[in-house]
């Protein structure tokens, strides 16, 4: 069994920044792409944000995320980050992580495999 755990969400103001951690345990890929996708409100998609590759060398944004957050990784620790800066209130919404056994940074949703329960950003104005 896979699990995913983020942290680091919160309360920011407006201009701020936040660190989101994603700790993947269990049996895992030997390998995987992680992800970062944002639902902000119940029912709705979730949107893609953020993809990185197995190597880190490969990386994908979402346009209205581009400049502003940065997915990085630490496979000794097993573990996918998601730094926001420049918050604005339209981030706020419920961030998840999601790992896929798909090597290629893949924005679809239906292409992961394993999910995090979420992490609330609400961002201030």
């Amino acid at each position: 069994q896979v699990h995913l755990v983020e942290s680091g969400g919160g309360l920011v103001q407006a201009g701020g920044s936040l660190r989101l951690s994603c700790a993947v345990s269990g049996r895992t890929f030997s390998s995987y792409t992680g992800g970062w996708f944002r639902q902000d409100s119940p029912g709705k998609e979730r949107e893609f944000v953020a993809a990185i590759s197995w190597g880190g060398f490969g990386a994908r944004y979402a346009d209205s995320v581009k400049g502003r957050f940065t997915i990085s990784r630490d496979n000794a620790k097993n573990t996918v980050y998601l730094q926001m800066n420049s918050l604005a209130p339209e981030d706020t919404a419920a961030y998840y992580c999601a790992i896929t056994r798909l090597e290629y940074t893949t924005g679809l949703p239906h292409e992961y495999d394993h999910w995090g329960q979420g992490t609330q950003v609400t961002v201030s104005s």
